[in-house]
């Protein structure tokens, strides 16, 4: 698109502010009056008309004022994506919010999801850390009744599965003890692909325990994300987009449909930098259900051990200026936690 003159910058910006803010289409004689700028509303009205013409404005109706397109949020991020910050003090509220939390993945997921759809009036979407390469921690056997056994295994990264196993014949706590402990000694710290190489256990028992093993981390490596936590949808069914719209409504089942979210989170994320923000506006994801709608997206974790993502979902609308630098925020404090409790092991 053509380069836009710095008047025209100004008066886009205004424009996008001002929608964001009211809902309303934006006229020439408002923004005058509002902002009150020394031009006059003829003058503001050409440039109005265009920024239509160049794309990045509409007019829904004759009568009515100018609304933002796509391309016109995409100009409003990129000109303020660096310059929003979020206040000093919410930074402290936040910060002190999670350290008064129990040292918990699963909490500071909770409380993760729920900043975020405060902060942003948007839905939230946070997923666990997800080990980037499933590396065994320790194993235990736990004998329960007969000849069930319950075995608990945790990977490095905090990742936990467990299941009852039926065995041939009953045996002593003693013995599974033992063999917990001849496994842990041997397999802690290993990856998926060190352990399925090892020659086969002489011992019945630790056959069978490490073949489960292999197939647990096996399964762990396959999986997309860790678990996926969401806040905020009676948020957004506020919006006048998501009110009056069924179409847009119906992006909100995305988050409500756990395969079909994690496809989205696993296709957009996939090559994003630890770190990094991604903004998506409109059709620019590739989602039909989603071309109503912005999301504001983010990685966290430690590079090579364990990552997740963090987001948030609203309509085009959305404040921009508030939620990118909330996503930010949380996505470095959320890698900071992950830092000092994954990594620090």
């Amino acid at each position: 698109m053509s380069d836009l003159t710095e008047r025209q910058k100004t008066i886009l910006m205004l424009v996008v502010r001002d929608y964001i803010e009211a809902a309303q289409p934006v006229s020439s004689k408002g923004l005058v009056k509002r902002y009150h700028l020394d031009l006059s509303s003829a003058t503001v009205r050409n440039e109005l008309s265009t920024l239509d013409e160049l794309g990045y404005l509409r007019q829904p109706h004759t009568s009515a004022g100018r609304v933002p397109t796509e391309e016109g949020y995409r100009f409003f991020v990129g000109q303020m994506m660096h310059q929003a910050e979020l206040p000093e003090a919410v930074q402290h509220t936040i910060t002190h919010q999670f350290y008064q939390a129990r040292p918990d993945v699963d909490q500071w997921m909770t409380l993760a999801a729920s900043i975020l759809a405060h902060q942003s009036q948007g839905v939230s979407v946070v997923t666990a850390p997800h080990a980037e390469q499933t590396l065994f921690k320790h194993v235990e056997l736990i004998s329960t009744q007969g000849r069930q056994i319950l075995m608990v295994m945790v990977m490095v990264g905090g990742e936990v599965s467990q299941q009852i196993l039926t065995l041939a014949e009953p045996v002593s706590q003693e013995r599974l003890s033992q063999t917990t402990t001849r496994l842990n000694r041997l397999l802690a710290g290993q990856s998926l692909e060190a352990i399925s190489a090892l020659p086969p256990r002489s011992d019945a028992l630790d056959q069978d325990i490490l073949t489960l093993i292999i197939q647990d981390m096996r399964r762990a490596t396959e999986s997309v994300s860790g678990n996926i936590y969401t806040d905020g949808l009676t948020n957004v069914l506020a919006e006048p987009e998501f009110a009056e719209s069924d179409e847009a409504r119906r992006a909100l089942r995305l988050f409500e449909e756990r395969s079909t979210l994690q496809d989205l989170l696993a296709r957009t994320t996939t090559n994003s930098m630890i770190g990094g923000l991604q903004v998506l506006i409109g059709s620019e994801g590739g989602w039909e259900e989603l071309r109503q709608c912005s999301m504001v997206l983010a990685r966290y974790g430690v590079p090579g051990l364990a990552t997740g993502m963090l987001g948030v979902l609203g309509p085009m609308r959305m404040s921009y200026a508030k939620t990118i630098p909330t996503v930010r925020f949380v996505a470095g404090l959320l890698s900071d936690l992950v830092n000092d409790t994954i990594a620090g092991e």
